[in-house]
């Protein structure tokens, strides 16, 4: 789906990440470890096109002017509209230039999908945290993007919203999305993750099936950061 060459990204005298190499194939979900400051989120952006790297490139499969067509993304404090809910899920697609009519049935359809179904004209904004992110997960899906990027989807979400975060990313990786995210829970990446990208320091120091990485990394760095240890 997409290969990451040489990847490096600096800003002003500091190196977020410095040759990054990886491939997003299509399959199961693909979880980015790493400790506070390793590049995780600088990485998904620059995945995302949000960011433009200081040398690599980001190779996509399809034709690079088609590629912001085929993702979306989800960031760890969603920026929603001060509309209905209705309203910040037909936002995007409006903007895709999607006939009125498939516009609400995707809408719709993405708002089923989350559990939000009965609250399409509330304000977005009155939502609680876990149902705004659950609706910046609506947005998303309603685009049917091939690649969706995760950003701490639920970092800031108590365990029942967390669930059904999970639940959502479940179903639409089920669907046939790709879901590449960052997380900074371990056993949320142990329920999720089919591949592991392990940063360190801007660098990928292991990408191995999740059932490898957590059973036995490659390296000290990544079994001390398994254990609980610090590992800045």
């Amino acid at each position: 789906m997409l290969e990451v060459q040489g990847l490096t990204a600096n800003y002003g005298k500091h190196r977020a990440l410095a040759g990054v190499s990886m491939r997003v194939k299509p399959g199961e979900i693909v979880v980015i470890l790493g400790a506070n400051g390793a590049g995780k989120s600088v990485l998904l952006r620059l995945l995302h096109g949000l960011l433009a790297p200081s040398a690599g490139c980001v190779c996509w499969a399809c034709a690079s002017d088609k590629a912001a067509r085929h993702q979306a993304m989800v960031f760890q404090r969603p920026v929603l509209l001060r509309r209905s809910v209705l309203a910040n899920t037909l936002y995007p697609l409006k903007l895709a230039g999607l006939p009125r009519e498939a516009c609400l049935a995707r809408a719709e359809e993405a708002l089923a999908l989350v559990g939000l179904a009965d609250r399409v004209q509330d304000p977005a904004r009155r939502l609680s945290v876990g149902q705004q992110q659950r609706l910046a997960l609506a947005r998303a899906a309603a685009l049917q993007p091939e690649l969706l990027f995760l950003d701490e989807p639920s970092a800031s979400l108590d365990p029942a919203a967390t669930r059904a975060v999970e639940e959502i990313v479940l179903t639409l990786a089920r669907r046939g999305t790709k879901i590449v995210m960052t997380t900074h829970d371990l056993a949320q990446a142990r329920r999720l993750a089919g591949d592991v990208v392990f940063l360190h320091r801007g660098r990928v120091l292991e990408q191995a099936p999740a059932e490898a990485f957590f059973r036995e990394p490659a390296t000290e760095i990544a079994r001390a950061f398994l254990r609980g240890e610090l590992v800045w």
